[in-house]
């Protein structure tokens, strides 16, 4: 969440910052039921001061007739005490339900926009994949070589759902080692995290608000969410912790199923693994002091170059405008992966800086050197997303003959350097 304080004195600034997100909260609102939060705390505190001077001069009545007017005094407090203890806990939850939906404002250098069509290609990676053959899709190719199954698990899961076979399960066993082995020497902790959450660690990271609420599978008997990436339930690991400054950047790379409702995605992509309910994701987070997060912004961005450079897929990185930042996003880069089939770019990764947002929700500070508390920044970015690194790999190492070449990078993780068709 924002600090209130910046928000009352910066109110014009969050209501503008707010408008470029293209999310609609009421700033004034907010504002009021802060200052009458404010006004009944201190009435409260007025009141019990009362209390306290009207507790000492019963033990210094002289009468009898002088402490029980005292107590009747005291007795109208506790009435207006308890009505006002009540005004204040129905206050603070009006608060924190509006609070809670304002978004993390961008940083200055992003750009503005509406949408993803206002998104700023920085640079492009890598010569586009050419043939001199027909090319096919992946799913053509998969289903070819029985790497992926989509219509079995239709018939087990229904739609939006696949299963991984053969050389696919190996490559994916291989991907992971690989970032492992090589962000390790990063100072990335590997980490199997869970992927259920509670509701309140949940939205704690600020990704179960607004239409984010929508994309999320909840189990409302355990009241767990299942997390959408991993980086989830690595941020709230931390909850209500406080770190020492010398162990920031605290760096985590995480492994786990990730779940999504895909429920705005109707019509797209309904067909293969591009965009699933269930995926395999390894996911980079990062906990930094505040004057270094843009710094670990881009490291994080030139790891996930440096891993798609190892497997040679031609990339672009695209600046996310304002309108396509996300909740809890100050800034984001996403890369997207050449698709020969399609003959254009498909994002495969992003990365954020989230700045003091989600620690603030999440309670997440740092003692600095002259002992005082400060909130961490927080930031994430995909390593790899397993489903949509198979089909580059598969779209961009397809041979003429209908095999499949595994990148260089990969093959000391694999008894085997091609994928290949069985001849007929």
């Amino acid at each position: 969440m924002l600090d209130i304080k910046f928000i009352r004195q910066n109110p014009d600034l969050v209501k503008e910052d707010v408008q470029k997100k293209g999310i609609k909260v009421d700033i004034d609102e907010l504002l009021e039921v802060d200052k009458k939060r404010r006004e009944t705390l201190q009435a409260l505190e007025d009141m019990l001061a009362k209390k306290n001077k009207a507790s000492k001069d019963i033990t210094a009545a002289k009468s009898e007739k002088e402490k029980k007017k005292i107590i009747l005094k005291m007795r109208e407090l506790d009435t207006n005490s308890d009505r006002l203890t009540q005004n204040l806990k129905e206050t603070e939850e009006k608060f924190n339900n509006l609070i809670l939906q304002i978004p993390n404002l961008p940083l200055e250098d992003v750009p503005v926009g509406k949408d993803e069509k206002d998104n700023v290609v920085l640079r492009e990676v890598g010569e586009k994949t050419k043939f001199d053959f027909k090319s096919k899709d992946y799913l053509e190719i998969s289903e070819e070589l029985d790497l992926i199954d989509i219509k079995r698990a239709a018939k087990v899961s229904g739609t939006r759902f696949g299963y991984l076979k053969k050389e696919a399960a190996l490559i994916e066993i291989a991907l992971i080692n690989f970032v492992f082995d090589n962000l390790i020497k990063e100072k990335f902790v590997p980490v199997i995290p869970p992927v259920l959450l509670k509701e309140e660690m949940a939205r704690g990271t600020g990704y179960f608000e607004a239409t984010d609420r929508k994309e999320a599978y909840f189990i409302p008997e355990d009241k767990f969410y299942l997390v959408g990436t991993s980086e989830q339930s690595l941020i709230a690991m931390h909850a209500d912790e406080i770190l020492e400054e010398k162990e920031l950047p605290k760096r985590y790379l995480g492994f786990s199923a990730c779940f999504r409702r895909e429920s705005g995605a109707y019509g797209k992509d309904t067909k293969g693994i591009l965009r699933v309910h269930q995926f395999d994701k390894l996911e980079m987070v990062s906990l930094s002091r505040p004057e270094d997060s843009q710094k670990e912004h881009q490291f994080l961005l030139e790891m996930e170059e440096r891993l798609m450079q190892a497997l040679k897929i031609p990339y672009r990185v695209i600046q996310m405008c304002t309108g396509d930042l996300g909740f809890p996003a100050a800034a984001k880069y996403d890369i997207e992966a050449w698709l020969p089939s399609e003959g254009k770019y498909r994002e495969t990764h992003s990365t954020s800086n989230c700045t003091d947002f989600q620690a603030r929700r999440l309670n997440i500070r740092y003692k600095d050197k002259s002992g005082k508390l400060n909130f961490v920044h927080t930031l994430n970015g995909t390593a790899f997303a397993i489903g949509r690194t198979l089909i580059t790999l598969i779209e961009n190492y397809q041979t003429k003959d209908g095999s499949v070449m595994v990148p260089e990078a990969l093959q000391k993780y694999l008894g085997f350097k091609e994928i290949k068709k069985e001849q007929d």
